[in-house]
This record gives structure tokens, sequence and C-alpha cells, in this order.
């Protein structure tokens, strides 16, 4: 998935979930965070951060704070990218077969999953999760607690007894990991309904991805483990 016009600036603060302030050719703009969630390792004060450009004239806020240097590693923190990039990943990836069909945004019972395939007599739910919290090489999801992603892999699992095929894809928002694995310490129960849903029989996919200041590609495989 690639962003029309980027710029760079110098992120200052963030006064809510939604808008930050950074610093671009020397002025101080209030930009839109495309992330509702914590970034606290990420959107540090004096971080080189990504702002794609909006086209819309009207709009209050000009740019959207996408991606932000933490070292050398450049970490895509757009919430949106992780589905437009599997999106385009499913068709040449051959792990849903040689010409599946996409359905975006898919409800079954009571969950809404990102996408559902069908490939011949194959029909898949897949959840993406992506992932930006990276320590020492090492990725880890969730960053919070997420009642959300609990759901989701329960209604997962019950797809499963269901005879759906289901996945869930973590699709980690930089290059450079050694390996993903759930994080226990920040939200016990998802990493212990994951290891659960593993046993059922749900796939656990964990891409890394090629990211540029303009765009971002699914790439390898990661590892994953369990504690």
């Amino acid at each position: 998935m690639r962003y029309r016009r980027v710029v760079l600036g110098t992120f200052i603060d963030r006064p809510n979930r939604f808008i930050a302030h950074v610093r671009i050719d020397g002025r101080i703009e209030t930009v839109h965070v495309k992330n509702t969630g914590r970034c606290k390792e990420i959107l540090i004060p004096e971080t080189v951060v990504v702002l794609s450009v909006s086209d819309n004239p009207t709009r209050k806020t000009r740019y959207d704070l996408i991606a932000a240097y933490k070292g050398d590693i450049l970490i895509n923190i757009d919430s949106q990218s992780p589905n437009q990039a599997f999106g385009e990943f499913i068709p040449k990836c051959g792990l849903f077969g040689d010409d599946p069909t996409v359905y975006p945004e898919h409800t079954h019972g009571d969950s809404r999953f990102d996408f559902f395939i069908v490939s011949g007599e194959r029909k898949i739910f897949v959840e993406v999760k992506g992932v930006t919290l990276e320590f020492d090489g090492k990725c880890r999801f969730p960053d919070a607690p997420t009642e959300r992603g609990l759901k989701h892999i329960k209604g997962l699992e019950e797809a499963i007894d269901e005879g759906f095929e289901t996945y869930i894809a973590f699709i980690v928002q930089m290059k450079g990991m050694k390996e993903f694995s759930p994080n226990y310490s920040t939200h016990e129960e998802f990493g212990v309904e994951l290891e659960k849903a593993y046993r059922r029989g749900v796939g656990v996919l964990v891409y890394d991805c090629i990211v540029e200041q303009d765009s971002m590609t699914i790439d390898s495989p990661l590892p994953f483990r369990f504690r």
C-alpha cells in the first residue's frame, strides 16, 4: 500500500489520542494521528515522524501522522495500513489458493472479521492485527489490553466449530524483528486465549513488512512463540 504524498516532521506532543503537534519546516502543525493506541514507546518528543498530506482542502488537519523513526527502524503506525497491505497480499501469497474471492469486513454471528475468503471449497475468515510494539528486536501484541481482540479470537474458534477455516494475522509494521509473541504482561488473557485457539486449529500468521516513508508492503514470515 502506498501514500500519495508524504513529508517529514518532528514530533512535539500528543494532547489526545486523535491529534499531535508536529514541527514541519519550522512551523507547528496540529496533525491527525492514524492510530488511537498508546504508541508511547514510539511517539517521543523530537522523534522524526512521517506525515501523509491530505488532498482535501476543507479538512481541519492537513496532515496524517503515519510513521515514526525509532532509532534506525521506521515503524508504520497507521492502523489502517495492515488491512490494506494484507488485502494486496492475499491474491499473491499462495496461502489461499490461486484465485481467491475476497470479501472485506465480513460479519459472522456476533463477530465482524477483516476478511472472508472463498477459494474453491475453502471458506476462510481472517482477522488482521497490526503490531507496532518492539523491544530489543522482539515484537509484541497487544500494547494495551484489548477486549475487542479477545472477542475476535473467540469468534474465530467458534467459526472453526462450524466448519470454517480461520486465521489471525499479525502484521508487524516494521522490518528487522527476530520474533513475535503475545504480550502476556499487558494482557494475560489475550495470550492464553491465543494459545488455546492455536491448539484448536486457528492459524497464526506473522509477517514483517518493508516500510518506506511512502509505503508498506508485507514481506517475510516471522517466527512466533508462546511463553
